[in-house]
């Protein structure tokens, strides 16, 4: 039961393709390095460890209970007095949540975890709230977007919003901040829709900071700024890929021509979110409305294309070719509905990125799992079933077909995630409610 829409030529195109717990005296290194390198071999689903001494091979029972052993450690860590501790446990954990499914570990630990985080948020310096709101999106992927991931974001998203709303705070903590509370109201939005509106609003009052004034004005960026409002912006269109029809409207007459101001903005990298972001939402426009047309069209190309052949010698050689090529791709498909197709390959299966929708999805997942997007989309039944995969394709039986059945299960029979998939497949549909 995909989630997504599928692009305008008419495939997902997914399917087979050819092609022991720590000393009390162990030194943070050390932890971090004894529990990491038991992922070295994650996406093959290994079960054969070397030993430290002798070499010998342990099965895959002994393995996976020495795993779990130093994960509670980390765990036990995630409290400790020396912040070098903290951060080296939030590290180790943020590795292992990213390159393995611990669904069976973790919903027996989440209220644990889930406090230990709220801890760090509250409590903690700049670097390990941010490690923490990374680790807390990581947690709800993980928890597969049903009852145990709404429960931790009901817990943990009052101390996010603090944070990202708090111009005090640390521009990199915000930033976490921002990208967790979209990536975990997307996996665990409310069947009535209110988180989602919430969320929306809270991010549209941090980029809209980067907004013209009253006389058109563009403001003048704060150290920090413009990162901060990329990240709040990615979010945002995150979400939009969930709004119904009615409140896609009204947010496409809003932000389209506030966007179109801020592709003057003096940093590289907020230009190319924006663009980006002008892409999806005309996409969107034009799914519910063939005769879409984007106010000041012309401008708006024109616009595009000063940015698409970008020669300003002041811009650094890397970040003029990197806006060409956005801003080209954001002109052609502007222009002539043109998208340039992208192949993501994992283990024997592929999926295709063929329409500006899919690609800030799967973009959105990647930052936060960075290298372990690859083994989630193969193992992961939550992003297997948002990008239409079907079932986790199990090569040898052998490999934790056991542990894999029993996630499948509670993902299809939970009702509130039925409900949830329901309220998904309906959210596109033009004869939604307004919300």
């Amino acid at each position: 039961m995909p989630r997504i829409k599928k692009g305008k030529r008419g495939s997902t195109k997914a399917g087979v393709k050819n092609g022991n717990k720590v000393e009390s005296g162990a030194s943070d290194d050390e932890l971090t390095s004894d529990v990491l390198s038991h992922y070295s071999s994650a996406s093959e689903g290994t079960s054969v460890l070397e030993e430290g001494i002798g070499g010998e091979q342990v099965d895959e029972q002994t393995a996976q209970e020495e795993m779990e052993d130093k994960l509670k450690q980390c765990i036990d860590n995630l409290t400790d007095k020396s912040v070098k501790t903290r951060l080296a446990a939030l590290e180790s954990l943020r590795q292992a949540f990213s390159s393995k499914v611990l669904y069976d570990f973790l919903t027996e630990r989440r209220l644990t975890v889930g406090d230990c985080l709220e801890r760090s948020l509250k409590k903690g310096g700049g670097e390990e709230q941010a490690s923490a709101a990374t680790l807390f999106a990581l947690l709800c992927i993980q928890l597969g977007g049903g009852d145990e991931a709404a429960e931790g974001f009901n817990m943990l998203r009052p101390i996010l919003t603090t944070i990202l709303i708090d111009s005090t705070a640390s521009m990199t903590a915000r930033q976490s901040c921002a990208r967790a509370l979209g990536m975990c109201c997307y996996v665990s939005a409310a069947e009535d829709g209110e988180d989602l509106i919430k969320s929306l609003s809270l991010l549209e009052s941090v980029f809209m900071s980067s907004y013209p004034n009253r006389e058109g004005a563009m403001p003048t960026p704060k150290p920090g700024g413009p990162a901060l409002h990329s990240a709040a912006l990615q979010a945002w269109s995150l979400l939009v890929t969930l709004c119904p029809a009615s409140r896609l409207s009204v947010l496409l007459h809003l932000h389209l021509p506030k966007l179109q101001a801020c592709l003057q903005s003096s940093d590289v990298n907020y230009r190319i979110t924006v663009g980006e972001t002008i892409a999806l939402l005309v996409e969107l426009g034009r799914e519910i409305d063939e005769d879409f047309e984007v106010e000041e069209g012309e401008t708006l190309c024109e616009n595009l294309k000063s940015l698409a052949t970008d020669s300003n010698k002041h811009r650094a050689k890397n970040d003029r070719r990197k806006q060409r090529s956005i801003f080209r791709e954001v002109l052609h498909y502007i222009e002539n509905e043109d998208f340039t197709e992208e192949k993501i390959r994992f283990g024997v299966e592929s999926v295709y990125i063929d329409s500006w929708m899919r690609r800030r999805i799967y973009d959105a997942f990647k930052e936060i799992l960075e290298s372990g997007v690859r083994h989630q989309l193969q193992f992961n039944p939550l992003l297997r079933d948002i990008f239409g995969l079907g079932p986790p394709i199990i090569l040898d039986p052998t490999l934790k077909a056991n542990k894999i059945s029993r996630f499948e299960k509670h993902l299809f029979n939970s009702a509130a995630f039925k409900a949830r998939t329901k309220q998904r497949n309906k959210v596109r549909d033009k004869r939604a409610d307004v919300m």
